[in-house]
């Protein structure tokens, strides 16, 4: 496990370089190993960059990584991404909600139905992130909004907007009846609210291994603001 944690925080370090974040990643804040993953802070201005082109940068990585290493378990990762205030030591309400994302079922079984040597990276995005990037104007390179299909992410009492994205995935072509979508006649701004439970830090992810013998490791990122937030 310590070798495959090792590995992922190589594979995001060349990932954000070829996005053009490499200074974002040296200057990342409470950085934190979760045995299986890895959760750090970026200043939000990362974002376009973030959703736009760094999950096709890190599922052709992790591409050149399988063919570099014949023979060895294909790494997978789940991502999620989201946005909000953090005291310095990341712990907050974002943190627990960024956990609660990367544990949503449609994006472990995502990675449960793809082929490794196929689909390698999942990306889960708050219902904020994908309004910030896409009604921002800024440039998230050949990413369009489409490239996200919205679920919900249920996990406990938790439940909330969550849009997923699969590098190379056309949703036009998937079954949305796979996913939880919400109801387009409800109003999407309610949510469930947070319980007591989970306010508290969000538990650990796991390293596990499927049927094919792949690995399925998983990190977060946050974004906020510098100073007092983060």
């Amino acid at each position: 496990m310590q070798s495959v944690n090792a590995d992922i925080q190589k594979v995001l370090k060349e990932a954000l370089s070829v996005v053009g974040l490499s200074a974002h990643w040296e200057l990342r804040e409470f950085p934190q190993h979760t045995g299986d993953g890895y959760v750090a802070g970026l200043h939000p201005e990362s974002l376009p960059a973030l959703v736009g082109c760094f999950p096709e940068a890190l599922s052709r990585i992790l591409h050149n990584r399988r063919r570099q290493h014949p023979g060895e378990v294909a790494l997978q990762l789940r991502v999620s991404i989201h946005v909000g205030p953090l005291p310095s030591s990341g712990l907050g309400v974002p943190m627990v909600e960024t956990h609660r994302f990367l544990d949503a079922p449609a994006l472990r079984d995502l990675l449960s139905r793809a082929n490794p040597e196929v689909t390698n990276t999942v990306v889960a995005i708050s219902q904020r992130v994908y309004e910030d990037v896409f009604q921002s104007g800024l440039s998230t390179g050949n990413t369009v909004s489409a490239q996200y299909s919205q679920s919900i992410a249920r996990v406990k009492t938790f439940a909330q907007p969550v849009w997923l994205h699969v590098p190379g995935l056309d949703w036009a072509l998937a079954d949305r009846s796979l996913f939880d979508v919400p109801d387009q006649s409800s109003d999407q701004s309610t949510t469930a609210t947070p319980s007591a439970e989970s306010d508290r830090p969000a538990q650990a992810p796991t390293f596990v291994q499927n049927g094919n013998g792949s690995y399925q490791g998983q990190f977060q990122y946050f974004t906020g603001p510098t100073g007092g937030n983060r």
